[in-house]
């Protein structure tokens, strides 16, 4: 059963809409600047009003720009750090929280470390300012400056030490979350690869599956065109010589042909109107070794003189194969009734060996032209042998004639 999809966590829904997060965070920043600024401006001890109005337009362009110019927010993030410090209220320090956190989530660990070292730098130096200011002023947040405090070098220390924790916890957050943003979408992109090599697959199956039934439909319809054509020649035949039998025969065995080869395009059709799994063969395999005998019958009848031998047993045979095999006979034995003259014999061999079958359909007849060679219809026949990686042999008979040997591996290829 399928779960459906998975819900969104927030990092992610946040990161789908940056317009939400700019929101809160000038909502924030304006919160914490506006309290700063009450207890930095209510007290006798006031801090100059132009630096905290001159920062914080800058840390509120800072917060707008964050998204579309990333690389210039946060250059301007570090370059309030120390400017808060020496003439604001310290409340522009927090930009560089989700500065931070962006390198570490959009950038490649690499260079977010490297985003972090930068920073670090410039958070030492603001430390630095900020000890100085405490000691000789202005004022910030109320608090009047302590020029006789003899440990005021510690303060420095106290305050890098806590920027470098806030940013290094920070700056592994950021990396923590882009790295499984990586992730999800490594996979999401595998998911989609596979499933488009899924469809890839599915319409070369498809592709081939039409092929073969194109095959077949040649197959039935040229052989089956080609009896009924010399059945009707024979009947016309008989009926100028005064021979009613054979020629009611003739024609009988005419309609049957047409009849059973309607039956066989009826099936091929069906099998292209199915939506079949492409890895399933949709073309009829009813056909095999086993009907050869018919199949030289049905020649005879049509006036070629068919001598047919299988000799053999297969330890490894399947219908396809079979169906191959017997496909390849009829396509051999067609070619002989279109295209040789003065046929006088026809001798068909079906050598069944232990994992493979050797064909061979040779006659004996008048030779035929370069032109009649060219048009002897082997396409199909090597198509289905290189199916299962066959090989065919194709040409005149120097007694005249032609001969046709196949050998046919019996493995599903």
């Amino acid at each position: 059963m399928n779960p459906g999809p998975r819900p969104a966590a927030a990092s992610d829904r946040i990161h789908t809409h940056p317009q939400r997060i700019t929101a809160a965070l000038l909502v924030g920043y304006l919160l914490l600047a506006g309290g700063f600024a009450y207890l930095s401006l209510e007290s006798s001890l006031r801090t100059p009003p132009a630096g905290i109005l001159v920062l914080g337009t800058a840390a509120i362009a800072t917060i707008v720009i964050r998204h579309r110019l990333p690389t210039l927010a946060f250059a301007a993030a570090l370059a309030l750090l120390p400017l808060t410090f020496a003439l604001g209220t310290g409340a522009e320090a927090v930009l560089i929280v989700p500065a931070l956190f962006r390198a570490g989530a959009e950038l490649i660990p690499r260079r977010a470390w490297g985003a972090f070292s930068v920073s670090a730098a410039v958070g030492i130096v603001a430390a630095v300012v900020l000890a100085f200011r405490l000691r000789l002023g202005p004022p910030i947040l109320g608090l009047a400056p302590r020029a006789a405090y003899d440990e005021w070098p510690t303060d420095w220390i106290s305050a890098a030490t806590v920027y470098l924790v806030v940013a290094l916890i920070t700056t592994l957050i950021g990396i923590n979350v882009g790295h499984r943003r990586r992730h999800i979408s490594s996979l999401v992109e595998r998911a989609e690869q596979m499933e488009r090599e899924r469809d890839q697959q599915a319409s070369i199956a498809r592709a081939l599956e039409r092929e073969r039934i194109a095959r077949e439909m040649h197959d039935v319809i040229a052989h089956s065109l080609a009896v009924m054509i010399a059945l009707a020649d024979g009947a016309d035949a008989a009926t100028s010589s005064s021979r009613p039998d054979e020629a009611h025969r003739a024609i009988k065995r005419v309609a049957e042909t047409g009849r059973r080869t309607l039956g066989e395009v009826r099936l091929l059709l069906g099998a292209v109107r199915r939506n079949q799994d492409p890895g399933q063969p949709s073309v009829p395999t009813t056909l095999g070794i086993d009907d050869l005998p018919a199949l030289a019958d049905g020649f005879r009848t049509a006036g070629l003189p068919v001598r047919l031998e299988v000799s053999g047993h297969l330890t490894a045979h399947s219908s396809l194969a079979g169906l191959t095999t017997y496909r390849i006979v009829q396509e051999s034995l067609t070619n002989v009734l279109r295209h040789a003259r003065d046929v006088r014999d026809v001798h068909v061999q079906v050598q069944l060996r232990e994992r493979e079958a050797v064909i061979v359909v040779e006659d004996t007849s008048a030779p035929v032209s370069d032109e009649i060679v060219d048009g002897r219809g082997l396409v199909g026949i090597r198509e289905r042998a290189a199916f299962y990686d066959g090989d065919v042999t194709a040409g005149p008979r120097a007694a005249g004639g032609w001969r046709v040997e196949v050998r046919l591996p019996m493995e599903e290829p």
